[in-house]
């Protein structure tokens, strides 16, 4: 085949172009440019496209004797991705957007340009596996696997996917980087949000949507104080609500609910938290299995575990909700869920849904 490869200039995409030319296909490297101010992402900052991963991925492909092009997708990036996430938290969500990257940019955007000059497939260095019969299903590796950032994709995208490092622990990876002799060997893991390297997610919010105040209350309504906008806060938060007084009980308070239209946040115990029903809407579907009534699991944070419930998903009106056979805490509105089959085929990904709401 005639493969593209995501060269985001970390270890696991080296990795991944290396494997997928050494299984015979005909391997082109490209890094994504996201940055319209590519001197504004900080070296260092454990992003993915930043000059300097650049630079990494070009001397992985110079070693590999592949072609390597630098493509900009900077535009549709800053729409799709960071104009979507500061809309998020204007509507009072906590919006995940690597996932959303994924699925606009990294797959969707790649592959649409990439059929049409004539390629087979992207190869990425995430770690998930996909099945004989072409299901997405978790990596080897539990520690590392990606299966849920990768769930917010479509059919169409996993048709037409290779994750080759998915079936091998990390620590191979670096091994066989070494090997290679890629200087990407010993690079560290990304993590920031690329578009906000220093961390400071509250003063990127703060510069693109300005002061709006509304009112910290608690359960009963009474005020506590005021804030400067709901895009400070997240459902589940502790740390920093500068509240004065104690809470009655003396017990810790966490943000429990966040009102955008009103600019209301409240604040209660860790038991106020507890979710029993989760309502999503936005739905993918990657397995056939995912419709009418099932038993499965549902996941809704990167590294968090799974629990089993009772889906009801309703195509016609591309939504679903999802009774849980045991609570979770600190559910938000704009994560993702994504549902596996149970059991023992508990690793395969049935599809997934952008949590819009939540009962106790």
């Amino acid at each position: 085949m005639r493969v593209l490869a995501a060269m985001s200039g970390g270890v696991d995409s080296s990795v991944a172009a290396a494997r997928a030319l050494a299984a015979g296909h005909e391997v082109v490297g490209v890094h994504l440019a996201l940055s319209q101010d590519p001197q504004a992402v900080r070296e260092s900052s454990r992003g993915c496209c930043s000059l300097e991963d650049s630079a990494d991925a070009r001397r992985v492909c110079d070693k590999l004797g592949i072609p390597f092009y630098v493509w900009d997708f900077s535009d549709r990036f800053k729409e799709e991705v960071m104009e979507d996430f500061v809309d998020s938290y204007v509507r009072g969500e906590t919006p995940n957007p690597c996932l959303r990257c994924n699925e606009k940019i990294k797959f969707a955007a790649l592959l649409e340009r990439g059929i049409a000059l004539g390629f087979d497939a992207v190869v990425t260095g995430h770690y998930a596996r996909i099945t004989p019969d072409g299901y997405l299903r978790r990596a080897i590796d539990p520690r590392k696997d990606q299966s849920y950032v990768l769930g917010v994709l479509g059919a169409h995208e996993i048709e037409h996917c290779l994750f080759p490092v998915g079936d091998t622990p990390k620590p191979q990876i670096r091994e066989e980087a070494a090997e290679h002799g890629f200087s990407t060997a010993s690079k560290p893991d990304s993590y920031d949000i690329c578009f906000i390297p220093d961390g400071n997610t509250t003063a990127f919010l703060g510069s693109h949507i300005g002061v709006r105040p509304g009112m910290i209350v608690d359960g009963e309504g009474t005020p506590l104080r005021q804030h400067d906008g709901v895009y400070g806060f997240t459902i589940g938060q502790r740390k920093g609500l500068d509240i004065k007084t104690p809470a009655a009980d003396g017990r810790p308070r966490y943000v429990t609910d966040i009102d955008a239209a009103t600019g209301t946040v409240t604040v209660g115990s860790h038991e106020d938290l507890s979710v029993s029903v989760i309502e999503a809407d936005r739905l993918k579907y990657l397995h056939p299995g995912m419709t009418g009534t099932l038993d499965c699991q549902v996941q809704v944070r990167a590294h968090g575990g799974v629990v089993d419930c009772l889906a009801h998903v309703h195509r016609e009106e591309d939504s679903m909700v999802l009774e849980l056979s045991e609570p979770l805490f600190g559910v938000a509105r704009g994560q993702a869920a994504v549902l596996y089959l149970p059991d023992e085929q508990g690793d395969i990904v049935l599809g997934s849904g952008t949590i819009c709401g939540t009962r106790r």
